[in-house]
């Protein structure tokens, strides 16, 4: 009986009947397109405002006692607060065809897979919102006083993997090859991160949390810097770094400051070097189509309440409450909503130009944030791929160097599926192009990604990712049967260094500490001015879900 790694090579050898008279490395027969993002009605907002032209009167009115704008994963979890307070008389609107945010799904000929977001790391104390949820969907149990997570939703192994060297190692850390004073850095870098653990309390959510001096001084300085300052120059410990600034942060270690460098291992599972006493691997939540699994089962329970294709134009508050007016795309008309109070669940910068005479603190963190575009490819395999030598197919598969960097791997759809024999999959890849250079000096991070992101073709993307992915898989496009594209050109704000070490972008007015009736979360900081609450992961100044979710269920709270 083959096991799964003979399977894979048996696979590459029937290639050529299977595949027909496709060649490695031509992708004409590939299929596919841009999908899951209407780049047009953010783009068409954006220009209508600049314009600054009248919008017809609206077709319709509606009155609501709450208006939730914005349906990504704060304005699911402020909508979810409200029906826990009992409040069942809100809309939300939302801009896509579906709610979700960064946290949504399609399909590949029946395959699931994300089109964004793909997993969730097991929730700490400091986020018991998000753990509540994941008790109210069945996720986990206490059993036997100890809590359970179903072993279906945890991340099975192998879980992820490198190509360095020709090779496939087990994790993502370059350890094949590598000599002494590379392993010494690993060592050292491990030191400064328990170090600094000591030292300060590293909660996520970081809302409410108390700053301590050396987040304060790390808030200031950017990860490179910081680095530099200790010394550690390693090319691989250093490619790492920048590989994991980027997944979390869609930017590299030169944009973002050392507080996040540092705050993505303290905050979880720390910094392990090989060789050291072994801890237990952290674990994660995913699903074949990624945090949508979440999303999807947060926005069911509202039915009629959640209102779709709705592109959100004015926010005014009135002495009564609060006016939106938002277009709707399936009919082509305007309507208005009325609303006691609002939750404005936008990025900041799309609030800062909907929010009718903006307050001076959105305007300031709206001019001041930047972000990262990214991209995600969900290539279809019509049957396994040839793996080169090493560790066995994971579920994150990483490649040392890709894409000078902005290439971050990609995830296997179908790896929880506990299927016996591989066949037919999807594979999801990602890219962040926060730091991409390019255009004049002065231009804002992130700018010249997104002009790349929008203007290349999606056959020039195509055949980029399957000659980078090819590295480790050379028939990669004799098997690919479709890729289809989503992309997001303000992904997520940049965690960049802030002169003055603050970390996130709360202003020190307008803030109110929200408890729910039970208090059996901690006071949040609720950013509130007149009749609006502001609820989004920029605010944060990073883009996860805990930032999201809990920032959502206090402005619903």
């Amino acid at each position: 009986m083959l096991d799964r790694r003979q399977f894979c090579l048996a696979g590459a050898g029937a290639a050529a009947t299977l595949g027909g008279c496709r060649a490695d490395g031509d992708t004409a027969h590939i299929t596919g397109g841009f999908t899951g993002i209407q780049v047009e009605r953010g783009h068409w907002m954006r220009d209508n405002l600049k314009s600054g032209r009248a919008w017809p009167a609206p077709a319709r009115t509606f009155t609501t006692q709450v208006l939730i704008a914005g349906g990504g994963v704060a304005g699911l979890a402020a909508a979810r607060a409200l029906r826990l307070r009992g409040v069942d008389d809100f809309a939300l609107l939302e801009l896509e065809d579906t709610a979700g945010g960064n946290s949504r799904a399609g399909s590949i000929t029946g395959l699931a897979c994300p089109q964004g977001a793909h997993y969730l790391p097991l929730p700490g104390d400091d986020a018991p919102e998000v753990q509540d949820l994941l008790e109210e969907l069945g996720l986990r149990t206490r059993v036997a006083g100890r809590w359970q997570y179903d072993e279906r939703t945890l991340c099975h192994s192998p879980q992820e993997r490198l190509y360095f060297n020709g090779e496939w190692q087990d994790g993502l850390l370059p350890v094949h090859g590598v000599g002494e004073s590379t392993l010494a850095q690993y060592r050292r870098f491990a030191a400064l991160v328990e170090q600094a653990r000591h030292a300060a309390h590293w909660n996520m959510p970081v809302q409410n949390g108390r700053v301590a001096l050396v987040q304060t001084a790390l808030a200031a300085m950017t990860f490179v810097a910081y680095l530099d300052q200790n010394g550690l120059d390693d090319t691989y410990l250093r490619w790492y770094l920048d590989y994991c600034c980027r997944d979390d942060y869609g930017a590299g270690m030169a944009a973002v400051s050392a507080w996040a460098g540092i705050h993505y291992f303290a905050s979880r599972h720390g910094f392990h070097a090989p060789g050291a006493e072994s801890a237990e691997r952290e674990g994660l939540l995913t699903w074949p189509e990624g945090n949508a699994w979440l999303a999807r089962r947060l926005a069911a329970p509202l039915g009629e309440r959640l209102h779709t294709g709705r592109v959100v134009l004015r926010m005014a508050s009135t002495r009564s409450g609060v006016e939106v007016d938002a277009y709707n795309t399936a009919t082509q008309s305007m309507e208005r909503w009325n609303a006691a109070q609002a939750v404005v669940a936008l990025p900041v910068f799309v609030a800062a130009r909907v929010v009718q005479n903006p307050p001076d603190f959105l305007r300031q963190v709206a001019q001041k944030l930047a972000y990262a575009p990214w991209l995600v490819a969900n290539i279809h395999i019509d049957q396994p791929l040839h793996d080169r030598p090493g560790a066995a197919p994971s579920w994150d598969n990483v490649l040392y160097g890709a894409g000078n960097g902005n290439g971050l791997g990609y995830v296997d759809a179908t790896h929880q599926s506990l299927q016996t024999m591989p066949g037919p999959t999807v594979l999801s890849h990602y890219r962040a192009l926060g730091d991409v250079l390019g255009g004049p000096a002065d231009a804002a991070v992130g700018t010249a990604g997104r002009r790349l992101l929008l203007d290349r073709p999606w056959a020039a993307w195509r055949d980029t990712i399957v000659a980078e992915l090819s590295t480790a898989h050379p028939d990669l496009a004799a098997k690919a049967t479709r890729m289809d594209i989503t992309r997001y050109g303000h992904a997520m704000a940049i965690p960049q260094p802030q002169a003055n070490g603050q970390i996130g972008h709360w202003p020190s007015s307008n803030i109110r500490n929200a408890l729910s009736k039970s208090e059996r979360y901690p006071p949040r900081p609720v950013l509130a001015w007149e009749r609006l609450r502001f609820a989004h992961a920029d605010w944060a100044g990073y883009s996860v879900f805990e930032e999201a979710f809990t920032a959502g269920h206090a402005a619903g709270s």
